[in-house]
């Protein structure tokens, strides 16, 4: 599995340059690729039948993270979706991008995604599905702004990597308090502490962050805006992260987590709300769409709605419907999607409002398209049938209140009958319309994904039985309940029957009626300006201004202001510690502290104020010499004779220097008020007691034995040196001499450049 999953990463970076030289079949020879990796898991499906496969390789041992990978029922059948999806999407990009000058880019966005959604669903520590979580962001934000010169394509790309990203770094938060509360990284470990997690102290913040995660992952209310938005993205990358794969990222969370989160009150009432919130807000809302892309983004988002739904009542009829719908829905959605892409190219126009009869030009993409609706509608014999009849026996079969899943799932359904009738049927049938462009027939290679997947939408609800060996541990990997899952095309006169002719009748009334529900939906238009949408746009307003008034506040371009930040800030933080975390240790009262050593202190206090208030530049120079001076006063009374010689010497040759360089420049100028000078007196003062507290705490604690002893006995010994300066320097202290060094001469290389800059003299010609 390691090296399945990094085959593509691998491929993703050589896809540009292969497509350099096959051109027109890359796409099809790319596609072998996911072709291998579907064969590869679908012989897998028998070996499961004696438990999960787990492989895994040391990342980093020292933090417990594995790159490991995890294949039981529910990862296979998310990797058969990704890898089998993957090939006809590949194929249909080809063709659908033929022309564009960036193809190549795009096989490289696309494969880098497929990776990274395989990894996903396959990784085993938390920590490996974060990072194909986080590269599955990245790459979705290439696919979606691929158009990049397109300002709309790239403000939507921005947006789902926003809201999908600050998602991430909340799940990586609740990620890190799983792994704590369940003393493992491992998934593969965590299932089996299920009641050790819900029974921590921290399970509560790690459902709040692990559901942010998902939500925003797949388009929950208040989350969803993102998507409509994305369909900015060319019709491939919508049909293969919209429908069939990214937005089931985090319905694969939810799935995968529910028998370490599941069970709980909190989980049900809030997947239970937040669910069917999305179910019918993405189906009503679809009603009132235009655009072919964006009818069907907002029905995938009531889709999404009813995973998380089915999810949030955690029974083990609730898992089967979410599994046989998950099939079912990315079947007939990525069909759905490709055919809008392929009446986009044949027809030229998205909007349905001049869009009919053009079954008559495209009858393959009409039947493909037909094929699509009537799965999305729910109408036998499609494998739609099967699992909206699932939905309702899930609803029944709800733990509490079952008349309420059941009515949201009728009410849902039937406005999504009426959307797969505009969608997939209404743009083919009726009277010609004209078109932007005359309409015809789209190639065989943009034919080939819609029709095998609307095909498969029927086809399988002839083959229940083959699909239940997928399908049936899927479910029982998120419920633990093995029990065959039972498919069949009819089961007789039953509630469920009754249930979906009265949710098809509902349906067709609100397709001939949809003008008057458009027109209802209408009068709720302007409460859009207090939406979700409205809510992000004003959030990254504020964001740039405040990144605009901290750049003015920050970055003056005055020197004095910024060292006058970090004085503050540096104060601030160690003022913090030294007296709530260390604590002030007063020193020792003085002992027998001489005249002469009061005079040294006094004058070198003297001399400091002088140099601030002088408006002599000499006066000032002469202070700070004076400074010096005193300072290396302290130095030979304290015993560190070689450390006043040197301080003697620099003092010398500074106050030399700056008389030479500053004596003729003119006098001290005032440029600011009072109230400045009172603020740098305040920075300045604050800052100076500082170090004393600082220094006068070190000096108070004895950390450890002196190591002047140290030092002279392990100068001969240790560093076989007889001059235990020499050795400090160079042995002890090496790595500070080192820098020193480098100081030096880093500062001989700029006076240099300075030297060979100047002027010289130009040389005269000879005779």
């Amino acid at each position: 599995m390691i090296v399945t999953v990094l085959s593509g990463f691998a491929l993703a970076a050589a896809a540009p340059f292969l497509h350099q030289r096959l051109r027109r079949y890359s796409g099809s020879l790319l596609a072998l690729l996911p072709l291998g990796w579907f064969i590869y898991f679908l012989n897998h499906s028998a070996a499961l039948a004696d438990g999960p496969v787990r492989q895994a390789v040391a990342w980093v041992p020292s933090l417990a993270i594995e790159f490991s990978f995890y294949l039981d029922g529910l990862s296979l059948l998310f990797a058969l979706l990704v890898s089998g999806i993957g090939v006809f999407i590949l194929i249909y990009a080809s063709a659908y991008l033929r022309d564009h000058p960036q193809l190549g880019r795009f096989y490289g966005f696309i494969l880098l995604f497929m990776a990274s959604m395989l990894g996903l669903v396959l990784a085993d520590n938390v920590i490996t599905l974060f990072m194909f979580w986080e590269l599955t962001s990245l790459s979705s934000y290439f696919l979606i702004g691929f158009d990049h010169e397109r300002p709309s394509a790239r403000g939507a790309a921005l947006q789902a990597l926003l809201v999908t990203g600050t998602g991430g770094l909340a799940l990586l938060a609740g990620f890190i308090l799983l792994g704590m509360a369940g003393g493992s990284l491992e998934l593969s470990v965590l299932l089996t502490r299920g009641d050790l997690v819900r029974v921590h102290g921290s399970y509560l913040p790690i459902l709040v962050l692990v559901l942010i995660g998902a939500f925003t992952k797949s388009a929950q209310v208040p989350f969803h805006f993102w998507l409509p938005s994305a369909m900015e993205a060319p019709t491939p990358v919508s049909a293969y992260l919209h429908s069939a794969t990214m937005v089931k990222a985090g319905i694969y969370l939810l799935a995968r987590l529910s028998p370490v989160l599941g069970e709980t009150a909190a989980w049900q009432h809030t997947l239970t709300l937040v669910g069917g919130l999305t179910l019918l807000t993405g189906a009503a809302m679809a009603l009132a769409q235009h655009d072919l892309k964006r009818i069907l983004a907002y029905s995938t988002i009531s889709s999404l709605g009813a995973l998380v739904l089915l999810l949030g009542m955690n029974t083990p009829a609730a898992a089967r419907a979410a599994m046989v719908y998950l099939l079912a829905h990315a079947l007939y959605k990525g069909a759905l999607f490709l055919v809008a892409g392929a009446v986009d190219h044949g027809a030229g126009s998205r909007d349905i409002r001049y869009l009919g009869g053009l079954g008559r030009a495209m009858p393959v993409t009409a039947l493909a398209g037909g094929l699509a609706a009537l799965s999305m509608a729910g109408l036998p014999p499609t494998f739609g049938y099967l699992a909206k009849e699932l939905l309702f026996e899930a609803g029944l079969h709800a733990p509490r209140w079952p008349a309420l899943p059941v009515g949201v799932f009728a009410l849902s359904g039937a406005m999504l009958i009426a959307v797969a009738a505009i969608s997939g049927i209404a743009p083919f049938l009726g009277k010609t319309v004209a078109t932007p462009r005359p309409p015809h027939e789209v190639s065989p290679a943009l034919l080939l994904g819609p029709l095998f997947l609307a095909a498969c939408g029927l086809g399988f609800s002839f083959t229940p039985s083959a699909l239940s060996i997928f399908l049936a541990p899927a479910a029982a990997a998120i419920s633990g309940d093995r029990t065959p899952l039972d498919l069949a095309l009819w089961h007789g006169w039953n509630r469920l029957a009754l249930l979906s002719g009265a949710t098809f009748l509902a349906g067709g009334l609100i397709y001939f009626q949809r003008e008057i529900v458009v027109a209802l939906a209408g009068r709720w238009q302007p409460l859009a300006a207090f939406g979700p949408a409205r809510w992000y746009h004003a959030l990254v307003e504020g964001m740039l201004w405040v990144a605009r008034k901290q750049t003015a506040m920050l970055q003056s371009g005055l020197l004095r202001h910024y060292l006058m930040i970090i004085l503050a800030v540096v104060f601030g933080l160690v003022a913090y510690t030294l007296v709530f975390k260390t604590g002030l240790t007063p020193p020792d009262p003085p002992g027998d502290v001489r005249l002469h050593e009061w005079m040294v202190a006094g004058i070198i206090l003297i001399a400091a104020l002088t140099a601030v208030t002088t408006r002599s530049r000499l006066t000032a120079i002469a202070a700070l010499g004076t400074v010096g001076y005193g300072v290396a006063l302290v130095y030979l009374l304290f015993g560190a004779p070689d450390l006043a010689m040197t301080q003697f010497g620099i003092e010398t040759l500074a106050v030399v220097l700056f008389v030479l360089i500053l004596y003729r420049l003119p006098r001290f100028a005032n440029f600011s008020g009072p109230a400045t000078h009172f603020r740098d007196l305040l920075v300045s003062l604050a800052n100076g007691a500082l170090i004393a507290a600082l220094v006068l705490t070190a000096t108070a604690r004895e950390f450890r034995p002196r190591i002047s002893s140290f030092f002279l006995d392990q100068s001969l010994e240790a560093a076989k040196g007889r001059n235990p300066v020499n050795v400090i320097l160079v042995d002890f202290r090496a790595l500070d001499t080192l820098g020193e060094i480098t100081v030096i001469a880093v500062s001989a290389l700029g006076v240099f450049a300075l030297l060979k800059a100047l002027p010289g003299k130009k040389k005269e010609s000879e005779p």
